[in-house]
């Protein structure tokens, strides 16, 4: 692997998987742009090792219609977007209205305009990529997380038409993961529970994400493919 002079484009960049993926591409050498929603010192660090980071509110569309724009006036080519925003709700009374349309704007509206209206940026790139993280628990459904589960099956069903539309010139695909690294607050019960649902039943890091994304990037003949990162769920 080889680093790219086109900036890598990685969404939802502060913490957790996107951070990591982020340090791991600049380590690398390849230039990278990351999109945050709240400002954290891990913005900083990363502006500081030469990351241009982008503020970007997915829940609506004049804020991704901003973010494209904003975009568009930083760099003029692309060598990849990976798509990793993400917001976790369940649905409330009173409200599932809202929650339904907020987890269809962050996961699928901003991934289908950030494609279409940056297909252009990606093909000044001799070699180009979409990536869509998607989740495991599409693949059965959630009973509460319906609208999260949802737009996270829909975000897959896009990588297939993207990858169908773009093809030769672009490579879509998705990385669909389950348990990848606990939160600080995690209970050890709510540990031993989350651990005993795969049938590796380990807590990986984000390493394993990280070697997807890496073998999507490089494979010259990989598109519309799901890498499912999940331990062996499907096998309990």
């Amino acid at each position: 692997m080889s680093a790219n002079s086109a900036p890598i484009l990685i969404t939802g960049a502060s913490q957790r998987i996107g951070l990591y993926c982020a340090q791991r591409l600049l380590d690398e050498g390849q230039p990278v742009i990351v999109t945050y929603r709240t400002e954290r010192s891990s913005i900083e660090d990363l502006r500081a090792r030469g990351a241009l980071a982008i503020a970007a509110d997915f829940s609506s569309e004049a804020g991704i219609l901003g973010f494209i724009q904003a975009l568009k006036s930083q760099t003029p080519s692309l060598r990849a977007i990976i798509h990793n925003a993400s917001s976790w709700i369940a649905e409330q009374p009173e409200h599932e209205a809202e929650t339904f349309q907020l987890m269809t704007n962050v996961h699928m509206l901003a991934p289908y305009l950030i494609n279409l209206h940056c297909a252009a940026l990606l093909e000044q790139s001799a070699v180009a990529d979409i990536i869509h993280i998607t989740d495991d628990v599409a693949r059965k459904g959630s009973a509460k997380h319906l609208a999260y589960c949802a737009s996270k099956a829909g975000l897959e069903s896009l990588s297939l038409s993207f990858a169908a539309k773009y093809a030769p010139r672009i490579k879509v695909n998705s990385i669909a993961p389950a348990l990848i690294m606990f939160n600080p607050d995690d209970d050890q019960a709510y540990r031993r529970k989350a651990l005993n649902k795969s049938a590796l039943g380990i807590e990986p890091g984000p390493a394993v994400i990280y070697q997807s994304l890496r073998y999507l990037l490089d494979s010259p003949y990989t598109t519309g493919t799901t890498l499912t990162v999940n331990g062996g769920r499907h096998l309990k």
